[in-house]
Formats: structure tokens, C-alpha cells, sequence
């Protein structure tokens, strides 16, 4: 389980934009694809790429705080506002975590 994440969730920095793949596609009837689209990956796929988005983005803040203790960085607020980010992007994932938990441990208690 060491493959989770929720790449949906996590909100985009401030320099990146937001899409939503199919929104302004015609309805198609069931079984039929359109041509441009991309098939979608897996659901762990999707977890592993929202792991390693948030990975990264703790790589990063981690540099910037090296580079502000060395005097080469960012300004000292733009420092504190990817930190404050990343904990926010970081307790979502947690958050989501455990919701998924909470439901495969339900889904066990289930009788069959």
C-alpha cells in the first residue's frame, strides 16, 4: 500500500493551470472512445503520480529552506508560502489515506 495518493485532490501551485480532460467533449454512447483522448491509467497509476507529486513537492521546499539558510534562495515569504502548501498538500494525503482505509476495513467487516 505503499502506492497511495490522490492526484485529483491535490490543488495546483499558483504557476500551474487546471484541466479537466473531457469537459468540452461530446457525450459518446457506451463502448465507444474518443480518438484524442489518452486511455486512462489505472487507479494505481493514478495513486503512485499523486505520491510522487507530493514528493516532489516536499523535495522541493526542503531545498528551498537549504537555499534560505545559505542566503542563495527565494525571499523569506515565498519560502513560507510553498511550506505552507506542502503541509496543506501533505495532510490531504494523509486525510485521504485514511478515508481509503477506513473503507477497505469496512469492506472486511463485511459478511459475505
Amino acid at each position: 500500500m505503499s502506492n497511495l495518493a490522490i492526484p485529483a485532490i491535490i490543488p495546483p501551485t499558483l504557476n500551474q493551470s487546471v484541466s479537466i480532460a473531457g469537459l468540452n467533449e461530446q457525450s459518446l454512447p457506451i463502448g465507444q472512445s474518443s480518438p484524442t483522448t489518452a486511455p486512462l491509467g489505472g487507479f494505481s497509476e493514478l495513486v503512485t503520480q499523486g505520491l510522487q507529486k507530493v514528493n516532489n513537492q516536499l523535495l522541493g521546499s526542503q531545498t528551498d529552506l537549504q537555499q534560505l539558510a545559505l542566503g542563495n534562495g527565494p525571499e523569506l515569504h515565498q519560502v513560507m508560502i510553498r511550506l505552507e502548501e506542502t503541509r496543506l498538500n501533505f495532510q490531504l494525503m494523509m486525510q485521504v489515506r485514511n478515508r481509503m482505509l477506513e473503507a477497505y476495513q469496512d469492506i472486511m467487516k463485511m459478511q459475505i
